[in-house]
């Protein structure tokens, strides 16, 4: 089975169709029609169901991206920890949080990308927790509290934020002083997840109630200011509402403990080399002052 038809397969599936497939590779059509034929000569199974409008993965199809994308992820691992120096080239799929990921993280992208001319970079958007092993993905970025796992996380920079809410809310239901007087207010949460607080210096995690949910920080932010409950979230988020007398800080004695910026990859003994890179660039942006003061102060709770 050639290399080279199974990373054709990843980017037809993962492009959708033929033509922007064989832009992403620099080969023609019917090159790539005819790496696909092969494979699935050789396989003897349809990955692709061919459509007027691109091509569709079938089932096997669907199970076999997996495989395929992962052995091309080796492939080019084994690569570059035999030549590790030259230019980047490939592919770099990247997972990063809807919020900030497109204000905070997307300017140190684009200057991987100028930088790297021959990379091909594609970055997903979204505060959804990607699987970055059974979705393909090199790297995700994360902010927040890491939960224990088998992915090896990289910090490149710290993270805070405070409890919110507007100055209607605490005039009607005041301001909690303590961590057992916030239980009985309303919070604006992403799921059901704990919140952590400094009480001196222990950390306590209480488990917040509330009737409004969401999963983007702005979405919180939005239902803060207009006086549904206390929210934890993000300075980045906050910062302009705070100045402007919208929102008001809460529980400032009991502030959430700093959290982390992490790039995240899957178990392996030598990292791709593209996810170093980026890596150590994320680390040179957020290590400036200016970008410490505006860019990484934001916090995203435990999922």
């Amino acid at each position: 089975m050639d290399i080279k038809e199974l990373e054709t397969f990843v980017e037809v599936a993962d492009a959708g169709g033929i033509s922007p497939a064989a832009f992403r590779l620099g080969v023609s059509k019917s090159i790539v029609s005819r790496r696909l034929v092969r494979l699935e000569t050789e396989l003897g199974v349809q990955l692709l169901a061919r459509t007027t409008r691109g091509a569709a993965l079938t089932e096997a199809g669907t199970l076999f991206r997996i495989y395929a994308a992962k052995i091309c992820s080796e492939i080019d691992e084994a690569r570059e920890t035999i030549l590790p120096a030259g230019d980047l080239s490939g592919r770099l799929r990247i997972a990063m949080p809807l919020t900030f990921g497109p204000t905070h993280f997307a300017p140190v992208i684009a200057e991987m990308a100028r930088r790297h001319p021959k990379l091909y970079i594609q970055t997903c958007y979204s505060d959804r927790f990607v699987d970055i092993v059974a979705e393909g993905f090199d790297c995700a970025i994360r902010v927040g509290y890491l939960q224990d796992s088998n992915l090896i996380a990289r910090r490149i920079g710290p993270i805070f934020g405070k409890l919110v809410a507007s100055p209607d809310y605490i005039k009607v239901h005041g301001s909690p002083e303590t961590p057992e007087e916030l239980i009985t207010h309303q919070a604006l949460m992403q799921g059901t997840e704990a919140w952590k607080l400094m009480d001196g210096n222990e950390i306590i995690t209480i488990q917040p109630q509330g009737r409004f949910k969401a999963d983007n920080g702005v979405a919180l932010v939005a239902a803060a200011i207009a006086g549904l409950g206390i929210a934890y979230v993000p300075d980045g988020l906050t910062d302009e509402y705070v100045a402007s007398g919208a929102l008001v800080p809460v529980m400032p004695r009991h502030p959430p403990p700093p959290a982390g910026a992490y790039v995240i990859r899957p178990p392996s003994q030598h990292p791709v080399r593209k996810v170093r890179v980026l890596t150590e660039l994320l680390i040179e942006y957020f290590d400036q002052p200016q970008h410490m003061s505006n860019d990484i102060q934001s916090i995203e709770k435990n999922r």
